[in-house]
């Protein structure tokens, strides 16, 4: 027994290290990616505790000089607080849309708690003995709170900074999920590309950003406790460089840049949109004198990026025929390819966009089990799976359970009648099902890990699904202004097979190549890059 668990804490530590190892690797080969996003991750957390700073001190101030509304303000705070994140960016979106705004704005709620707190719970516990010395030399209100009260609060008012800080820096990863930047990408893009090594670094860097934060201001914050005429001018300084570095931060967050117009793309959170976003990038810059900014993996997909097109937020991106008709036009019933005239149509005057450069490969829907639960049924069609399913688990991303055609449509046309299901993000599937924690799923036909999941894939013997034809929506504003990027659309135009983009896929999640090279490797294929 000794021996055997000897073995397997060897095999644990080889493990260990190997993955530390590709980590280490990962992050050396893609630092400039890495070093972007950290930046980027930097800047939103500093806004937010910026703006939280100013206002919650603000109202920790106020609320500490007129005591009777205290306790309805932190009763409202503490309600905010409680709001989880998700939710939070959710109820934002339709006021501020997708990016960094929302996200900033999401941070700087969650940070006013403690800064609030903090403020009020320092100045009201400042001794009564000293605020009544400072009155009786005829010391003014305003002279006793900018004199005495906050430099003695100011220890506490530090402890709640630093909190707040490391608590956003830490929260900051989430805005990735809404199209902002900073190291949640690294970690979204891991987990949707099933890229451990991405997902593990993203965190990591995280986690070393706060703990440095923390240990700046644990250094500040013992300093500021010390009382003797050296220390107080040493903090003088330290806090007018403070104040100096925070000034030179927001104006350039204000200061606009110059630089070429940029061409806005959004991509949903799949491995394919990925490589599509990538494609369209390459080709514009280098056929067009236009830069791209792309927004890699919005959370929510269609019903995150579409109102960001109506609000020119985004100028362009791969979108689904099927979910075009029933997600956007809210149209009931089956698509199929001859309705595309009126699909057409309806983008044009409902909200002023074209469909540009339809790709040609088709990414329907489709139904998979588990082998061995297909194997004990003997299911191999949707219809054969309706006998089982009360004893089967149901797996699916979140907005396929809210799609027209989705899980409601599926289960009213089959009678499936599941045990139980599971929403989960989009690029947990496979590994849920390979692990036994679902038994069912929902795959797209194009899917790169389906060929390496131990799945059967079934027959939909009714024709269930529709056609999901991928192609490019954009904003005709942005093709009235620049036609040329209609030609770089359209060269695209039936290059992918369904074959092609499985492959492309499978050469991401699970060869673990960048979406991007594998991107210039198609174009390249195709003879669509210079050289």
């Amino acid at each position: 027994t000794l021996m055997r668990s000897s073995a397997a804490s060897d095999v644990y530590k080889r493990q260990g290290y190997n993955m530390l190892k590709e980590m280490w690797t990962l992050l050396l080969e893609k630092k400039g990616f890495f070093l972007d996003l950290l930046v980027e991750h930097i800047e939103i957390s500093l806004l937010a505790i910026v703006i939280a700073i100013v206002i919650g001190g603000g109202v920790g101030i106020l609320i500490s000089e007129y005591q009777k509304a205290s306790k309805p303000t932190l009763g409202v705070i503490n309600f905010l607080y409680t709001i989880p994140s998700i939710s939070m960016l959710g109820f934002l979106i339709p006021f501020s849309g997708v990016g960094n705004a929302t996200a900033v704005i999401a941070l700087t709620v969650y940070a006013l708690l403690p800064m609030v707190r903090n403020t009020n719970t320092g100045l009201t516990n400042v001794d009564e003995n000293i605020l009544e010395a400072a009155k009786g030399m005829g010391s003014t209100k305003t002279q006793i709170l900018f004199k005495v009260k906050l430099p003695l609060a100011m220890p506490v008012i530090i402890s709640g900074i630093r909190n707040m800080v490391t608590m956003t820096i830490a929260l900051a990863g989430i805005a990735s999920f809404i199209g902002a930047g900073g190291l949640g990408v690294a970690i979204y893009r891991g987990i949707t590309t099933n890229n451990t090594d991405m997902t593990m670094v993203g965190s990591l860097l995280i986690a070393l950003l706060a703990l440095a934060f923390d240990f700046v201001l644990g250094f500040v914050e013992r300093r500021l406790s010390k009382r003797s005429v050296k220390a107080k001018k040493t903090n003088r300084i330290m806090t007018a460089v403070c104040v100096a570095l925070v000034l030179i931060f927001v104006l350039i967050q204000v200061v606009p840049k110059d630089k070429k117009e940029t061409i806005h793309i959004a991509t949903k959170p799949m491995t394919e949109q990925y490589i599509l976003g990538e494609m369209l990038d390459i080709l514009i810059e280098q056929d067009t004198d236009l830069d791209v900014e792309i927004t890699q993996g919005v959370g929510g997909g269609t019903s995150n990026i579409q109102p960001a097109m109506e609000s020119g937020e985004f100028d362009i991106y791969p979108e689904y025929t099927g979910t075009a008709w029933n997600m956007v036009l809210k149209k009931d019933g089956l698509y199929t390819e001859d309705m595309f005239t009126e699909l057409e149509s309806e983008y044009e005057d409902s909200f002023g966009m074209s469909w540009v450069g339809m790709y040609g490969f088709n990414n329907t829907y489709g139904l998979v089990v588990r082998k061995e639960i297909a194997d004990k049924y003997n299911i191999k069609t949707y219809s054969d799976l309706r006998a089982v399913s009360d004893k089967l688990i149901f797996g699916a991303e979140y907005d396929f359970f809210e799609r027209g055609d989705g899980y409601d449509a599926l289960c009213s046309e089959y009678g499936f009648n599941f045990k139980k299901t599971m929403d989960m993000d989009i690029g947990l599937k496979y590994q849920a099902i390979n692990q036994g924690k679902i038994d069912v799923m929902n795959i797209f036909t194009t899917d790169g890990q389906l060929a390496a999941s131990d799945v059967t894939v079934l027959v939909d013997d009714k024709n269930f699904y529709p056609s999901y034809m991928c192609g490019n929506v954009v904003r005709n504003e942005v093709v009235e202004s620049h036609p040329e990027i209609k030609d770089v659309l359209d060269e695209l135009s039936g290059t992918i097979t369904d074959s092609d983009m499985a492959q492309m896929n499978y050469a991401v999640e699970t060869e673990g190549r960048e979406p991007r090279d594998v991107a210039e490797e198609f174009l390249s294929g195709k003879g669509l890059l210079k050289k």
